[in-house]
């Protein structure tokens, strides 16, 4: 399945490390995200017989370009019918090195569009000093890729966040919203016209660092989130290393807990009827003992 020296493989590959090593990172890292694809449903089969369109974003961070080499990978090996638009937005933020990507997706032969909105003076004027600018940030991204996917005729819009954003995404609702919740690999949109997915749901942080890093990808770092201290994020992600030092495999299985729900065995009475559970007395045992003492 993985000859690197194919002549056909796509340009993203080109230059990959032969060692063992990455051959085993790369083959991971495609069979956890085909997983993923599969096992949330996230390829539309038309009647028509046409190709949805996914609109891939691309942040110039190593999430991003893991996501976009495992798609291509996935594509290329006949495993992905879509057709894949890598969109890049470019948020106005002062030093962003606007040439990069678009230099980079040239290069690779990869369609892509690059949009420029300064949503970066809209965050700096609008947030209190003091406050993370995550939240409205985030939420005038996706208004923007919201619109591109429709301009493009996208049927989805589809995000890098790898196992350790969903994980962590957790923890900060439970720790300070009061609701176990998380992002979920695949969802729709307020407005139900397109998808929304998340085909890195169980590869790790660990493995997109390397990957993109041995591939030597331009990397871009977010400096606007990570000038900031404090960050609730980074706090739940040093609490989940130090759980991971002490205990090495514990965010794996922390992971798994959040694809085994039983909903009976929590609290909320929306998910389960507690009130209309019942008992089956034609199952009670004649001598069954139930702790209450015999009165007659």
């Amino acid at each position: 399945m993985f000859d690197d020296d194919a002549d056909d493989i796509h340009p993203l590959f080109y230059g990959a490390p032969k060692s063992t090593e990455f051959k085993k990172l790369r083959k991971r890292i495609v069979q956890n995200t085909r997983e993923a694809v599969e096992q949330y449903g996230m390829i539309e089969r038309r009647e028509d017989g046409s190709l949805p369109k996914w609109l891939v974003c691309l942040s110039g961070g190593k999430d991003s370009y893991t996501l976009l080499a495992v798609l291509h990978e996935l594509k290329w090996r006949g495993l992905l019918p879509v057709e894949i638009l890598a969109c890049n937005l470019d948020q106005g933020q002062p030093g962003f090195p606007a040439t990069v990507l678009p230099e980079f997706l040239e290069k690779m032969g990869v369609p892509h569009r690059i949009e420029y909105q300064d949503t970066y003076s809209i965050v700096m004027d609008k947030v209190p000093q003091g406050r993370t600018y995550c939240a409205l940030c985030s939420r005038l991204r996706r208004g923007n890729l919201y619109r591109i996917a429709r301009e493009e005729g996208c049927s989805a819009v589809v995000l890098g966040h790898h196992r350790d954003d969903i994980l962590e995404t957790f923890f900060m609702n439970l720790f300070h919203g009061g609701r176990l919740a998380t992002m979920p690999p695949k969802l729709v949109n307020e407005e139900g016209d397109l998808f929304v997915y998340r085909p890195l749901a169980h590869v790790s942080e660990a493995d997109c660092e390397k990957f993109a890093r041995s591939m030597n990808y331009p990397i871009i770092p977010c400096d606007l989130c990570g000038s900031q201290d404090g960050l609730q994020r980074q706090q739940v992600k040093q609490i989940l290393d130090g759980w991971e030092k002490n205990s090495p495999g514990r965010r794996q299985v922390m992971f798994k807990a959040l694809t085994n729900i039983r909903p009976s065995h929590m609290m909320d009475p929306k998910l389960f009827d507690f009130a209309g559970l019942m008992r089956d007395m034609t199952k009670r045992a004649p001598d069954a003992d139930d702790g209450i003492p015999d009165l007659r």
